[in-house]
């Protein structure tokens, strides 16, 4: 299973009426602010700058490889409980800056085949997070993934909420910034997946982290509470190896 990293990045950052190079393929369209054909410089939200437009490397020496654990629960029909692996591999560029990216996105028959990214400075881990999500979505509900990625995007510019939070990392407790949304709450068309309609996704982001992504979270509370409350319907988290899981937001 392939995909291009460029067009998942250029569909959440891009509004409609703007379009990135399909060839792009580098984390830098995650850095780059596009422009309008009017030649002003396209707005984007204070989540959407957070997650994916920071450079989220600093102070990082290659080679280095990022462990995550991948696990998914809940009760949803025809799901099966796992846990897995991801990883994302940082080699150093000329001069020793950083960084080239690879990753490998769980295994057998789950594993996503992953890009090579020239002169990371997001990390990847994100748009592989919901690359994998937007998939899942299209096979449980048959809707358009391309619709899902625009959900996605329009949620982080229009209605993400940003919090600081405290992360515990290795012993330590560190400052975070967390990143919610809940894409489909308003949605027009959430009937025809009324299962998934409640879906919250949930970033935990912290500088004081090797490549600032702490933890992704995306789950559906059941009938009888959330993750941390009654059953849930679907819950899958990554969360980055030394790190303890963050809390779950209540449903707002």
């Amino acid at each position: 299973m392939t995909f291009n990293l460029g067009k998942i990045a250029a569909t959440l950052l891009v509004a409609a009426t703007l379009v990135l190079p399909a060839s792009a393929q580098t984390a830098s369209a995650q850095t780059a602010a596009p422009t309008a054909a009017s030649g002003q410089a396209q707005d984007f939200s204070q989540a959407e700058r957070l997650l994916l437009m920071t450079p989220q490397f600093k102070g990082i020496k290659p080679p280095l490889k990022l462990g995550y654990r991948y696990r998914l629960t809940g009760t949803l029909k025809d799901e099966t409980a796992f846990e897995d692996r991801v990883t994302v591999s940082l080699t150093a560029l000329a001069q020793g800056r950083c960084c080239k990216a690879s990753g490998e996105f769980l295994s057998g028959p789950r594993r996503l085949g992953l890009p090579e990214v020239e002169q990371a400075e997001g990390n990847p881990v994100t748009l592989f997070f919901l690359e994998r999500d937007i998939r899942e979505m299209n096979r449980r509900t048959k809707g358009s993934a391309s619709y899902f990625r625009k959900r996605l995007r329009m949620a982080l510019y229009e209605s993400a909420t940003v919090s600081d939070i405290e992360v515990q990392y290795r012993g330590k407790t560190v400052a975070g910034r967390q990143i919610v949304i809940r894409p489909y709450a308003d949605d027009p068309n959430k009937d025809r997946f009324s299962q998934l309609a409640r879906k919250q996704y949930v970033f935990v982001l912290s500088d004081a982290v090797p490549g600032t992504v702490v933890s992704i979270r995306s789950g559906v509370a059941g009938t009888d509470g959330g993750p941390n409350g009654g059953p849930t319907l679907l819950d899958e988290e990554l969360l980055l190896d030394g790190a303890q899981p963050p809390a779950w937001p209540a449903p707002g």
